[in-house]
């Protein structure tokens, strides 16, 4: 087992599932947060981690963490990649460890990694103007064999290196490209739009294996998922495994937890979007807990340690062939106005079954809400529970257009 692990970045749900497993960690932050870590006893290093500088490096901060005996970085979030990917090479002595992590801060060495070992990807290019997203929607026009009239080519553009949906527009014409697109997305990493059922993957992985598969059924990105996945995904589990080895083998994981996202298609065709290595979005890994009744947030952490047994490993995670009879899902509520006054819970979801809670919290006042960063911050979540997963589908679509805060 690890000496300690150094968690990147503050999660108070991480923080106490470490305190719960009583494994020794120390959490590196933001100095904002140093006071209350102090308050309450928890290991903690401040530290500025939005530079690279001569007084904010890895060497720096690998001198700093030495009295707590760390030997395993992790990454909590994904401005913290490349500083865990950093320690973790010093800690493996691998400088190779540092170049993978910076395959999951850039979109473009992404694709071109995983292109490069044979996954399926749509078409991308790097753009650094309007002009060259004009361009790009062109040749794809053109490789689609599109008449003229009909409709352009849909492009999506992504900054290289943000978490999720934040600066990522879709933009489905020549004109959208004038009227949405903003001097600073530049810069940008532009792809073509990939079809079919987009789902998530959460692998974890241990000595370059998967040891332990969750899927999640995306019903809508940025707005709501279930787990575990839907009848025909599972149908589609051997290979969906497949890819996600390989995956890990392009990428050469070794440790930790990876989460692709996927499309598959009517065709039946697995297309690869992207991936990260840091706790994912939409609540995942809280709703994998349940589900799968383990603590997922811990086996997380404790994944990324090189040491770990085979006898730990089974200890922290769900057999590879586990398959709960309940789904457990959520749907992230997102005002639909641009001045809200007050919470409205609808009677209906009160009396649905498959409701478990809510966390929304109504305004003290009238409330103005601005314009959003990829899908922005949502106000909180309504969450349901039950055996049948086509209604869990319908329940998550339906309350994504219920209007919560009126």
């Amino acid at each position: 087992m690890a000496q300690c692990f150094a968690l990147m970045g503050w999660s108070l749900p991480v923080i106490e599932s470490m305190q719960k497993i009583n494994k020794p960690f120390v959490v590196v932050s933001f100095p904002d947060f140093e006071n209350y870590a102090k308050e309450n006893n928890i290991p903690f290093v401040p530290y500025q981690l939005n530079e690279w500088s001569d007084s904010s490096n890895s060497l720096d901060l690998a001198e700093k963490l030495k009295p707590f005996n760390v030997d395993v970085a992790v990454p909590l979030f994904e401005e913290t990649v490349e500083w865990a990917g950093a320690l973790n090479s010093l800690y493996r002595n691998d400088p190779r460890v540092l170049n993978r992590a910076f395959l999951f801060r850039n979109k473009a060495m992404m694709k071109r990694k995983a292109l490069i070992g044979g996954l399926r990807v749509g078409l991308f290019e790097e753009v650094f103007n309007r002009e060259g997203v004009k361009s790009f929607m062109t040749r794809l026009n053109e490789a689609n064999l599109q008449l003229n009239g009909e409709e352009d080519s849909w492009v999506h553009i992504k900054p290289f290196a943000s978490a999720g949906t934040v600066g990522h527009r879709l933009l489905r014409s020549m004109s959208d490209i004038d009227e949405k697109v903003e001097d600073d997305d530049f810069p940008c990493l532009a792809e073509s739009h990939l079809s079919g059922q987009e789902f998530s993957c959460e692998a974890f992985v241990h000595g370059g294996k998967v040891r332990f598969l969750n899927i999640t059924e995306y019903v809508r990105l940025g707005y709501s998922n279930f787990i575990p996945e839907g009848n025909y995904l599972n149908s589609k589990r051997d290979r969906i495994l497949g890819e996600v080895q390989k995956l890990v083998d392009i990428f050469g994981i070794e440790y930790g937890m990876v989460h692709p996202e996927w499309f598959l298609t009517d065709k039946d065709e697995i297309s690869f979007g992207e991936t990260a290595c840091r706790i994912p979005g939409g609540h995942i890994l809280e709703l994998a807990a349940k589900a799968y009744d383990f603590d997922a947030l811990a086996a997380f952490v404790l994944c990324h340690d090189p040491s770990l047994t085979e006898d730990e490993l089974q200890q922290i995670l769900p057999p590879m062939d586990a398959r709960p009879q309940t789904f457990y899902g959520n749907v992230m509520i997102y005002p639909h106005k641009n001045s809200i006054s007050k919470l409205e819970i609808p009677e209906e979801l009160k009396e649905e079954p498959y409701f478990l809670d809510h966390n929304l919290v109504p305004p003290m006042t009238t409330q103005k809400i601005s314009d959003r960063a990829g899908f922005g911050n949502h106000f909180g979540t309504v969450n349901f529970k039950g055996e049948d997963p086509d209604r869990m589908r319908e329940l998550l679509l339906h309350y994504e257009n219920v209007d919560f805060y009126l």
